[in-house]
């Protein structure tokens, strides 16, 4: 691990609160260990870091979240999610093999759907290249995170939305039983409905979705 990651963990378990780390684990049904950092706290401890020792660039910001990522504590996870943010404008189309990586390893809801959301929806519309070879394979994957993915990575993209594409996902997953995936599904459908609401609402009529899924499509429509 590098010294400048080294560091940082340092940093952050330094300011470590057990007690907070307890209802912060069962929130997230304590599928990862916690330092007890809430999010405006860790913010602004990994801003501080940052102003002395700076923001790693190019393949050293890849290779540094990569190792947070590879530490225990859901924070530092939270804490590479903040770096890869900064990488978006540079983004390489080599990136898409680290942010997969992540994507199956350590995987939530929480990281996952950031992961989707921002830094693969920002890389998949800058290299369009790449949405056939890598969504095609993670909505048939085994991996649930994956597919969710693959249902997600549109939100941002509003009137740039391929529908098509969106719906056919949906159609390959909707009888799915998995919570994740029928939320998923409702979500993307919700955020779409923003830009085209009638599309929504008539692959809602007739798509035999499950009642999750067309709650949270529907959320926010009249009826």
């Amino acid at each position: 691990m590098s010294e400048y990651i080294e560091a940082l963990e340092q940093w952050l378990r330094k300011h470590a609160n057990p007690e907070q780390a307890v209802p912060m684990q069962a929130y997230m049904r304590n599928q990862f260990p916690f330092l007890g950092l809430k999010s405006p706290e860790r913010v602004e401890l990994v801003k501080s870091f940052w102003k002395e020792h700076g923001v790693p660039k190019g393949e050293e910001l890849l290779t540094a979240a990569v190792e947070l990522w590879s530490l225990p504590e859901r924070e530092f996870h939270y804490t590479a999610l903040n770096l890869l943010d900064k990488r978006k404008k540079t983004a390489e189309i080599s990136d898409i093999a680290v942010l997969e990586k992540l994507i199956v390893e350590h995987s939530w809801w929480d990281t996952v759907d950031i992961l989707a959301a921002h830094p693969i929806g920002s890389l998949l519309r800058k290299y369009p290249e790449l949405v056939s070879d890598y969504t095609e394979k993670w909505i048939q994957s085994d991996n649930m995170w994956l597919r969710r993915t693959a249902l997600l990575y549109q939100l941002r993209y509003k009137e740039s939305t391929d529908a098509e594409r969106l719906f056919r996902y949906m159609e390959s997953c909707k009888h799915e039983e998995e919570f994740f995936i029928r939320k998923a599904i409702g979500w993307a459908l919700r955020e779409y409905a923003k830009s085209d609401e009638e599309s929504v609402v008539n692959y809602v009529q007739g798509a035999g979705l499950s009642p999750l899924s067309v709650k949270e499509a529907l959320k926010h429509i009249k009826a």
